[in-house]
């Protein structure tokens, strides 16, 4: 039997990159997955239809819509928040509008939706938030914001695991490194300076990150929580 066989998962952010390797390892591991996207729609439904999965489009930046997706869902097994932004540049060029977005959809949405779901989740719900290894390292300019929102998700795991900890639900969060998407290519301009940082020559691969929610989601990780996984090939070391 599939580890994740007849369990019901929401993956916030899940049509392509890290989001769409989770999506598969859920799927593939016999789970229920609905997942939703927000520009991506063409992608979207390319996975779902290799999957077996739902795609639904919700904008992680409206509260409105985070909190009416996961009350849709019902008892919900795993929620997986893999939605968020990044906002490059000089802080003091930087539009604020833009920042407060970034916050809505990296922190707030998180919160939120985690809030909701273990309202209806059943004990040993897992609550799987991505983070970044730039909430404990921020080694160049340009990314204050980014690095705050990452950061802000510690104190919320670690808080909110207090809250759902007397139910059996754990709240963890995972923080990748560079991990080799579209959003952060290999081959792309940045690839000398980051694995420079790092013990590992080479980004991660989405999968690899996949792997670490699925371990986090089952049934070995039980007494897991409030807790940060970074995988980062020792990017933050």
């Amino acid at each position: 039997m599939a580890m994740f066989d007849r369990k019901s998962v929401l993956v916030l952010g899940g049509s392509r990159g890290i989001g769409a390797a989770i999506v598969r390892r859920f799927a593939a591991e016999g789970a229920a997955v609905t997942f939703t996207y927000a520009g991506s729609r063409e992608a979207a439904l390319e996975l779902a239809r290799e999957t077996g999965s739902t795609a639904v489009m919700t904008d992680s930046s409206d509260r409105d819509a985070v909190l009416a997706r996961v009350r849709d869902m019902g008892a919900l097994d795993v929620l997986v928040v893999n939605a968020g932004i990044a906002v490059f540049g000089d802080a003091l060029d930087q539009d604020p509008d833009e920042i407060d977005r970034l916050f809505r959809i990296n922190v707030l949405a998180p919160y939120h939706a985690s809030v909701e779901a273990a309202r209806r989740m059943p004990e040993g719900g897992r609550i799987i938030i991505m983070g970044s290894v730039n909430g404990d390292r921020m080694p160049v300019p340009g990314m204050a914001s980014y690095a705050l929102s990452k950061s802000a998700l510690q104190g919320l795991a670690r808080g909110l695991a207090r809250d759902f900890g007397p139910r059996g639900i754990t709240i963890n969060v995972v923080q990748p490194g560079p991990i080799d998407t579209d959003a952060n290519p290999e081959a792309g301009p940045m690839k000398e300076l980051m694995h420079s940082f790092m013990a590992l020559k080479r980004h991660g691969r989405p999968e690899e990150v996949a792997g670490m929610v699925a371990w986090l989601s089952g049934p070995e990780a039980g007494f897991v929580t409030g807790a940060m996984h970074t995988i980062d090939g020792a990017f933050g070391a």
